[in-house]
């Protein structure tokens, strides 16, 4: 099933902040959504799991499809939010929650999860993600790459189709800014669908099988990683060189 975007408008008030967005997807990709500031990456990545709601158009996701023109129901959206994780820029820890109660929350609150199975699934993840023996820290002492991975597998924990980050590398240094490349290139071996938002041009490079360039609300190219060795717009080719 694909991810499919069509004729997507989106206001902030009187400000149109998405015009006539169309996008078709194949899932498992990584798709990353490039552009400067203002350009409508964050609006359009919020759009996927309805933290933003476009004004018009239709949208197939995890095999529903959701026509703007009419009231969507709270229900609908509450199981899109089952099937399409968000890991947010600023991580959004529970401060007062260890590692381990930020991970097992919602899979025992949300999904009716038992708590010592999901520890089980909480462990297995924090190992694969290095974080092997951090249960029982709070997120004020761990450093922003470690908060990052927490983030990530906190997400994980939901089992989602498709896995969405706000600029994921954002605070953070090369080396950890190359562990996460590494992580999310794991994780599109494992079948899941990413839509990344990223002002980073080397990471971009690191992890796309698929890129979106927008400015002001328009997306102005896509296409494949190919895009970003040789873009056609004048547009993308100038961002690219700066």
């Amino acid at each position: 099933m694909n991810i499919a975007l069509n004729q997507i408008n989106c206001f902030y008030g009187q400000h149109q902040a998405l015009f006539d967005i169309n996008v078709s997807y194949d899932t498992s990709e990584t798709i990353v959504l490039l552009g400067p500031s203002g350009a409508g990456k964050s609006s359009l990545l919020k759009v996927f799991n309805l933290l933003e709601k476009p004004t018009s158009g239709k949208m197939t996701i995890a095999n529903t499809t959701y026509d703007f023109t009419q009231p969507i129901a709270d229900d609908k959206i509450s199981r899109l939010r089952k099937n399409v994780g968000m890991v947010f820029q600023n991580y959004n820890l529970w401060p007062h929650l260890t590692v381990m109660e930020n991970l097992i929350e919602a899979p025992c609150q949300v999904l009716g999860m038992q708590k010592t199975i999901a520890k089980q699934k909480a462990a297995g993840l924090l190992a694969r993600l290095h974080l092997s023996g951090f249960d029982d820290r709070f997120p004020l002492h761990l450093s922003g790459g470690q908060q990052q991975r927490v983030a990530i597998a906190r997400a994980l924990m939901m089992e989602p189709q498709i896995l969405l980050f706000d600029e994921p590398t954002a605070a953070l240094d090369p080396e950890i800014t190359s562990q996460v490349a590494d992580i999310i290139n794991e994780l599109s071996v494992s079948g899941i669908t990413q839509i990344i938002v990223t002002h980073e041009v080397d990471f971009a490079k690191k992890v796309a099988s698929k890129v979106i360039y927008m400015e002001n609300g328009h997306i102005i190219e896509q296409g494949d990683a190919s895009c970003l060795s040789s873009p056609k717009t004048a547009q993308l080719k100038a961002y690219l060189s700066h």
